[in-house]
């Protein structure tokens, strides 16, 4: 029996183990390996086949304030999970990005099991807006090899001395599986004359709070401009769905949550039906890329966050949406703290939703996008490098 613990945390961390840990099984019968594999995670993982032994999908935040509710739930997580891990040792340990968990958890891990190959697979953007270099000497200290994803990333470390191995996206493996527009319109109950516009705005607590009222009335606003045009928003959590409808019902807007228990199952035809996508920056604006969506994003945290992040850490950054940063140009339209505010996102909607030349734009900077991430198989790479490590 070989066992391999992968730990994440959020919603997105969560998308990416789930595939990791499929790839893992596969992999795992092609070398007719008996394998296990504990996970921290979510509902995702647990469903692809790990053993959860925590869900860490809720705990992610942003921020100083944002993080405070998180600190006693993560140490009781933490404790708890050390317990786990001494009466059932891994043989390989994967971290998914997840960066203050998964370097503690990673150095804990070094000195009690120095002998067990640890990966880091999604590594945190620091190639792409570090502050300075610890958190880097940190991760290197206790990672054997690095999986990039970009190829940047793949540089950046392989220039800090790590151990790299560039393996492409992982949501090139979920590309090419959508219905058409009208199909999609049948399995979400769309009138195919309808537009549909996405909110795509929460995988943390804090992005309901900062995010979703400005995006709700930039809904309420596109909508009187055009009664045809349906909004509907993809829970990333099952405790948001709510709050998002209240959201959506206190700003006049005519649309409807999807569940997130049916959330991923209905992605595909939610991106085949949506003409424009508006939401916070993150993975999930490569996954719209990805798949063909126009969309508008940006990012705010609290005011404290913001100021000690401008005036004391000295942070800037040229771009936030991964997309931007990947083309190292202006390709999505993006707002972070004061600027992302419903005039602002709605001068850059409404060409999106009416100018062919625009939506044209943006699809062939995607395919640009497209071109620098690598070829399909993604997840198996990483699973066969993750498990070569075993045989060596």
């Amino acid at each position: 029996m070989v066992r391999v613990l992968i730990s994440t945390g959020e919603v997105s961390g969560d998308l990416q183990g789930s595939l990791l840990v499929q790839a893992l099984h596969r992999q795992a019968r092609l070398r007719s390996l008996d394998l296990e594999v504990l996970a921290l995670g979510g509902p995702r993982m647990h469903a692809a086949g790990a053993e959860l032994l925590a869900d860490t999908a809720p705990l992610g935040s942003i921020g100083l304030l944002e993080h405070l509710p998180q600190v006693f739930p993560t140490l009781k997580l933490q404790s708890r999970v050390n317990r786990e891990l001494s009466a059932r040792p891994p043989d390989a340990v994967v971290l998914i990005d997840y960066m203050g968990a998964n370097v503690r958890l990673g150095k804990r891990l070094r000195r009690k099991l120095p002998q067990v190959p640890i990966t880091y697979y999604i590594a945190p953007q620091e190639w792409a807006w570090r502050m300075n270099d610890n958190g880097t000497s940190r991760l290197l200290s206790f990672t054997d090899r690095i999986l990039a994803i970009f190829p940047e990333e793949a540089s950046f470390y392989a220039s800090h001395g790590a151990q790299v191995t560039w393996v492409g996206h992982p949501l090139l493996d979920l590309a090419g599986r959508n219905p058409d527009r009208a199909e999609a319109c049948r399995q979400l109950g769309l009138d195919p004359n309808e537009r549909l516009l996405l909110l795509m705005p929460a995988s943390r607590p804090q992005e309901l709070r900062y995010l979703m009222p400005v995006l709700a009335e930039v809904a309420a606003r596109l909508q009187a401009r055009d009664p045809m045009l349906m909004v509907m928003v993809p829970a990333g959590l099952s405790r948001f769905e709510r709050e998002l409808q209240e959201g959506l019902e206190s700003a006049g807007v005519r649309g409807r949550v999807i569940p997130a228990a049916d959330a991923d199952a209905l992605k595909p035809s939610l991106f085949s039906a949506a003409d424009l996508a508006l939401g916070k920056s993150g993975t999930v604006n490569l996954e719209l890329a990805l798949q063909g969506v126009p969309q508008v994003v940006g990012y705010r945290v609290s005011r404290t966050t913001a100021w000690v992040a401008r005036h004391l850490l000295r942070f800037h950054v040229d771009h936030i949406s991964p997309v931007n940063l990947l083309l190292n140009e202006r390709l999505v339209p993006e707002f972070l703290q004061e600027d992302f505010n419903a005039n602002q996102l709605i001068a850059q909607a409404i060409p999106l939703l009416e100018s062919t030349d625009e939506r044209q734009r943006m699809l062939s900077g995607y395919e640009r996008l497209r071109q620098t991430l690598g070829e399909p198989g993604v997840t198996d790479r990483a699973a066969a490098a993750i498990l070569d490590q075993l045989s060596t």
